[in-house]
């Protein structure tokens, strides 16, 4: 079996939805999918649409025989451009029928405050993104809640009251049109073409 590919998370009996094969690929900005082989990235873009295949199958699908895929996937993993495996919940089917986008401005951006605010960020559990921006913005926040009351509470509670917080800008989802996880390998595919 492949680790980390195959999850052992499977899918309720009851109404709540799961969706997984969601995978985390990282790497220099700077055409990093480059230096990787056209298997290779064959490989992360079949792991990106679907996590829980086994090893057999994604070395069907690439083209090559099982333990020569099994290694590749182990060195992506171990460069770190595969982070991590985990299952994609839909939050509403959970019951966390609110989302909201927070930006965030701060008094001062010396480093320290702000990796103290990003240290803030990833101890909140309602926050579950949390990107530092340029211009007048300093970060933007995705946050998920059960109910408008919760949110508010977090929000008079613990971000407006929090250390270096200037002001903060809400806009509340209505529905989302695209959540697409991962990167467009089409997209480094033709760039890489382009350049050959």
């Amino acid at each position: 079996m492949l680790r980390g590919v195959e999850t052992i998370l499977r899918k309720p009996g009851g109404k709540h939805k799961v969706r997984f094969a969601t995978l985390h690929i990282t790497g220099n900005t700077r055409m990093a999918g480059s230096k990787l082989d056209p298997i290779d990235r064959q490989i992360l873009a079949e792991l990106q649409a679907d996590g829980r295949m086994t090893n057999v199958e994604l070395a069907k699908r690439v083209g090559i025989s099982a333990p020569p895929c099994l290694r590749r996937v182990r060195t992506l993993e171990e460069a770190g451009y595969i982070k991590g495996y985990h299952a994609d919940i839909d939050a509403r089917e959970m019951g966390f029928e609110v989302q909201v986008f927070a930006m965030v401005r701060l008094h001062s951006q010396a480093e320290g405050d702000l990796s103290a605010f990003e240290g803030r960020c990833r101890a909140w559990p309602l926050v579950r993104e949390c990107h530092m921006l340029n211009g007048e913005i300093d970060f933007i926040l995705k946050c998920v809640a059960p109910d408008l009351s919760t949110f508010q509470s977090f929000l008079t509670g613990d971000l407006l009251k929090a250390d270096n917080v200037a002001s903060v800008k809400t806009s509340l989802v209505i529905r989302g049109a695209k959540d697409e996880p991962g990167v467009p390998f089409e997209v480094l595919e033709a760039r890489l073409n382009r350049n050959a």
